[in-house]
């Protein structure tokens, strides 16, 4: 069997036929509401689909979900047909054995066996596919029993939790500067410095534990959402994320003002050299760009061309791919509308920001002496800067901060009142009323006064 997925784009510029033209198959695509990232299950000798497997990838166009994560699904069920025909069976013939032989060569017998949380994925998708299946009727029941409290054979044998590692001020210095900045452990210029665009690393690095963030939320960041462009003095900024947050569930994040500086100074100092070596480029491509022609900086809201058609979109409501995409004409002509951009001139992917942290982490460990914060085992990831007892308070305006500060402070004074004979004094909050502040002059020594409350102890993870 062989797989594929759905690309509307690949399909309407390459397709050429004398029955359809790719344009008519991306409407209908459209028309039938098939989302990009579907998978296409088609037959090895006869390329024809293979039913039901079609069928439940197109429920999952349905749902609405994530093109990676549509692919990413795919890619499982593929895997266990691939295991099935090496054992002369198919997926509907599934038994609880074959199921069981599954799960151990996955998470033991083979080269690079998986980990608890990557199985937790697989065993969970596998379960909804039969109970697929059998709400269809193409199966009669599920081929792996139900044991007690839910659990079958398939469940991870670990319940697991939170893995976010906490990181003290020193160490969060150190990460931003040394690995990011290109500095030495002394704050010296390291001459041997190889990255590329250090100020973009800092400012991510400041982004996101000022605002306490996830990465898909600070990565995809727009300028107008930072009121970039606006032409009015700002000292903080507030946007809605919605489209990237997770669940997409909208709310509001504060950007604090030494985040704000941290951004300008790469705005000012790199990102226009990277916009001008890509404008030509992007002009090339201009055709499956959103070339945007107006932003209403008040509403938040974007309008522009996209594939020939006009458009106008929220700015929360876009989508991690929609923002990769999004132009608009700037001092050296067609210029990304994010934040964060590199070399091709649009914003960076998962993969390129995961190579920056990894290429931090390299020189953060050759560059280590004896004045070196403590490090990890395991490299710091993305998430680990706003950590779980800072990241409400951050999203949150400096003002709603003040009205849950004052709300707990009056029922503190109502039960100490109520109270007399308790004598001890309660335990301090740990979420800040006031947006941080400045606490050193220039960008690259600022401290935050929300890195201080990155860890809530002292101790190195």
């Amino acid at each position: 069997m062989q797989l594929f997925s759905v690309d509307r784009a690949v399909v309407e510029r390459y397709l050429q036929s004398d029955v359809l033209s790719g344009a008519e198959v991306a409407a209908l695509l459209e028309h039938r509401g098939i989302s990009d990232g579907t998978p296409i299950y088609l037959d090895d000798e006869t390329l024809l689909p293979v039913e039901p497997l079609n069928s439940w990838a197109r429920s999952l166009s349905y749902a609405d979900l994530d093109v990676s994560t549509m692919r990413d699904y795919g890619r499982i069920i593929a895997r266990l047909d691939r295991h099935q025909s090496g054992r002369g069976a198919d997926l509907l013939s599934a038994t609880e054995s074959d199921l069981v032989a599954y799960k151990r060569l996955r998470t033991r017998h083979q080269r690079r066996p998986i980990g608890a949380a990557a199985w937790s994925k697989e065993s969970g998708l596998i379960d909804r596919f039969y109970g697929f299946l059998v709400d269809n009727r193409h199966l009669d029941r599920r081929p792996v029993r139900v044991a007690a409290r839910g659990r079958n054979a398939l469940s991870p044998r670990m319940r697991l939790g939170m893995d976010i590692r906490h990181m003290t001020f020193e160490q969060y210095r150190y990460f931003r500067d040394v690995g990011l900045g290109g500095q030495l452990p002394d704050a010296q210029v390291n001459r041997s410095f190889r990255g590329s665009a250090p100020h973009r690393g800092r400012a991510g690095a400041d982004l996101a534990l000022g605002t306490g963030s996830r990465w898909r939320e600070w990565a995809t960041v727009l300028l107008p959402e930072l009121g970039v462009g606006s032409g009015v003095a700002r000292s903080g900024a507030e946007f809605t994320v919605q489209a990237c947050a997770k669940y997409g569930k909208a709310r509001t994040i504060y950007v604090p003002e030494d985040a704000i500086d941290s951004v300008d100074t790469y705005c000012l100092l790199e990102r226009p050299e990277l916009a001008r070596a890509a404008a030509r480029t992007l002009a090339r491509k201009h055709r499956d760009l959103f070339v945007v022609k107006r932003i209403d900086y008040a509403d938040g809201r974007v309008r522009g061309t996209l594939r020939g058609v006009e458009r106008e979109y929220a700015i929360s409501a876009m989508p991690a791919n929609l923002r990769r995409i999004t132009v608009h004409e700037g001092e050296f002509g067609l210029e990304a509308l994010a934040v964060f951009i590199c070399r091709g001139g649009l914003m960076p992917g998962a993969d390129s920001w995961k190579r920056y942290r990894h290429a931090a982490w390299r020189r953060m460990a050759g560059l280590a002496d004896e004045t070196t914060p403590r490090l990890p085992a395991k490299r710091w990831r993305w998430h680990d800067l706003p950590g779980p007892s800072t990241s409400r308070t951050r999203s949150k305006s400096p003002a709603s901060a003040r009205s849950r500060t004052s709300s707990t402070s009056t029922r503190r004074a109502k039960s100490s009142a109520s109270a007399p004979e308790q004598t001890a004094s309660p335990a301090p909050s740990t979420r800040s009323s006031q947006p941080p502040k400045h606490a050193e002059g220039t960008p690259g020594s600022r401290k935050t006064s929300s890195a201080r409350h990155a860890s809530p102890s002292a101790s190195a993870p």
